[in-house]
Formats: structure tokens, C-alpha cells, sequence
């Protein structure tokens, strides 16, 4: 893996590579993207292999500013058009019915394509150099499938560090992620027969998304596409995560303390008066929904380095604007659900 800077010279270089049916990973505003040439089907099955990604889980096109979306999507709706205006560039990815010449690898086999133009300056000169802007970006988070995300070079870097050097060809070094999770993803492509829905929360909220397209925002349904993110167990640092309430944190951990059991601690907005003597390390991340995203997958890296038994994550709050930092919780927990029984139940 080649690591490269974000200057002219190394943006082309990354760009001929992609071109090259190479792969490049790169930072977005949200979390750093396994990049490759969305219409070479070659390219996006080395992101799966190198991902261990299941085939028929779909990856998101990124797409310069003022990139032609009629050549990946056969329809953009009114409603698309006003949510491409207010947020793009920037982290919302649409859900669209896939154009019939785009391979469906991209889609996971389905007739529907996930787009997004991001708004980090290094993203962005990528997709303007990459096919003269007229091509678009196949990439899925930068790490092995269903693990914590990456927001830095490093976390890229750490993630595939046991693969061979040649399976990714470069990465573009170009500081910490801003958002620091994932897209929020809205279904654009069945507004006539379902409407306008949410398949994945994140930076921008519903709310947002209601107030620019003047309808409401749905909940996901038994036939809304698959897209990424969206299953049960995800975003899971290889430490046992367990989601604890604030009240019940100091329980939990007498509880591991009597079983002699190692542990580490993410607190919300926890200064030192929440410091944990008896845990390996104790994190402390802002009361900010915003700031506490910025930090949340870093946080949770450096606290799996710590190889304790178990990670307790105290509660955030579960106002609308942490919707999409407990969306990444929840499924990064969801394996731990019988480890967190266990401990409740052993008096």
C-alpha cells in the first residue's frame, strides 16, 4: 500500500491507479472510502475481497459535483433534485433506480443505485481528476466488513495491515474525517408507491431532509433496498461492546470488578469526575451529538487496543440529533446483547 499525500501530484496518481482498475482509499467528510472504478465490475469485487464483504451487500458511487446522474440513475425525481441542491456536496447518499448499463455490481443485484457527492476537498479533487469527473467512485468504509470504521490514514493503514501490500495500491493521506460516521441514506426510488424514506441516519436528520422536500420522512419497510450499514451487527470493534444507562454504569462494573473481569469505558460528556479507577482506560467523548460523532470511531479503536473483555459505552442521549450516533451503537452492540444478559443476571 502506497501511502500518498493530498497534493496535485499525488491526487493524479491516485486517480490514474483507479483508473488502472486499481484500488485507492481516501478520506471522505464522513469516514475514509475503499475506492475503485464504479463500472468495472473486476475493480468492485477486489473491494469485497479485500473487505470480505457479502456480494449482495451494495456500495455507494461517489460522484463529482455536477456529475451527469443520468448515466447512473434512469430517473432523478423532484424530490432527489431539492435534496442534491441543499446537501450536496456533502454526507447524503440517494437511493435511485439504477441505470440498465451500470453494472450491478455496485448494487448488491439489485435494480437500484446508492450516489453521493462528498464534500472533503481531497474526495472532491479525486472525483474532478478521476476520468476528467465524468466517472464515478465505488467506495465502502476502508476496513474489513462489519468492524469500526476508519477517520484517519492510520485506521486504514491498522485495518489491513495483515493483507498483502498489493491489494490495495494506495491511500491518500488526507487528515481526520469531520463528520466521522457514515452518510445518512435516504430512498429516493419509490416516492410514487412508498415516499421519501430513511434507510440510515447520520449527519444530516430527517428533519432536514422533511423541511427541504416539504414531506415526511418514513421508516424503512419489508421491501426498501438493501444498503450499506443497515444490518443488525455492524460498526463492532472486536472487544464485546455493551450499551449501559448512565444509572446502571457503576452496577455493571462491580459486577465485572467481583468476576475480575477486564474492562474499558466510553463515557458522554464524562470529565474526570466520571474516570473509572478500575477500568484498563477510561474515554470521554463531548455532550456535543456533533463532536461526539467526530470522536465516536476513533474513541472506539483506541480503546480496542486495550484488548480488555469488555467495552462499556454509557448511553448517549436520544434526542433526534444523536439519532445517527445511537444508529451506530446499537449495531455495533447487537453481538454483545448475550454478554450484557449475563452480566445483569449473575447477582
Amino acid at each position: 500500500m502506497k501511502i500518498l499525500g493530498s497534493d496535485q501530484l499525488a491526487i493524479t496518481e491516485a486517480a490514474a491507479l483507479l483508473e488502472q482498475g486499481k484500488l485507492v482509499a481516501f478520506p471522505t467528510e464522513t469516514v475514509y472510502g475503499l475506492g475503485a472504478d464504479a463500472e468495472n465490475p473486476s475493480a468492485v469485487a477486489a473491494i469485497y475481497a479485500a473487505k470480505g464483504r457479502p456480494a449482495n451487500h451494495p456500495v455507494i458511487v461517489h460522484v463529482a459535483e455536477h456529475a451527469d446522474l443520468q448515466h447512473w440513475a434512469q430517473h432523478i425525481p423532484t424530490e432527489a433534485e431539492k435534496l442534491i441542491q441543499a446537501f450536496w456536496p456533502g454526507p447524503l447518499t440517494l437511493i435511485l433506480k439504477r441505470s440498465s448499463h451500470i453494472p450491478d455490481a455496485v448494487s448488491g443485484g439489485q435494480d437500484t443505485i446508492g450516489l453521493r457527492c462528498p464534500s472533503h476537498p481531497v474526495a472532491l479533487n479525486l472525483l474532478k481528476q478521476f476520468k476528467r469527473g465524468q466517472g464515478g467512485i465505488a467506495a465502502p468504509s476502508a476496513n474489513r466488513f462489519g468492524h469500526v470504521s476508519p477517520t484517519s490514514a492510520q485506521h486504514v493503514m491498522t485495518e489491513f495491515s495483515e493483507l498483502q501490500a498489493n491489494v490495495i495500491a494506495g491511500l491518500i493521506d488526507g487528515g481526520a474525517s469531520e463528520v466521522g460516521i457514515e452518510s445518512t441514506i435516504i430512498d429516493c426510488s419509490r416516492i410514487s408507491t412508498t415516499g421519501i424514506v430513511l434507510l440510515r441516519p447520520g449527519y444530516i436528520t430527517a428533519e432536514q431532509i422533511a423541511a427541504v422536500i416539504g414531506l415526511e420522512v418514513k421508516a424503512p419497510d419489508q421491501a426498501a433496498p438493501r444498503v450499506s450499514g443497515a444490518l443488525d451487527a455492524h460498526y463492532a470493534p472486536r472487544t464485546p461492546l455493551l450499551l449501559i444507562k448512565q444509572d446502571e454504569l457503576q452496577q455493571v462494573i462491580k459486577r465485572l470488578e467481583a468476576n475480575q473481569q477486564s474492562f474499558v469505558v466510553m463515557t458522554c460528556g464524562g470529565g474526570e469526575s466520571s474516570f473509572q479507577p478500575s477500568a484498563l482506560m477510561t474515554h470521554h467523548l463531548p455532550s456535543d451529538a456533533k463532536a461526539y460523532a467526530h470522536g465516536l470511531y476513533a474513541g472506539l479503536r483506541l480503546l480496542d487496543e486495550k484488548k480488555a473483555q469488555i467495552m462499556l459505552v454509557e448511553l448517549p442521549p436520544q434526542h433526534e440529533a444523536w439519532r445517527g450516533v445511537n444508529d451506530r451503537l446499537r449495531r455495533a452492540a447487537f453481538d454483545s446483547l448475550d454478554v450484557l444478559k449475563e452480566i445483569r443476571s449473575n447477582k
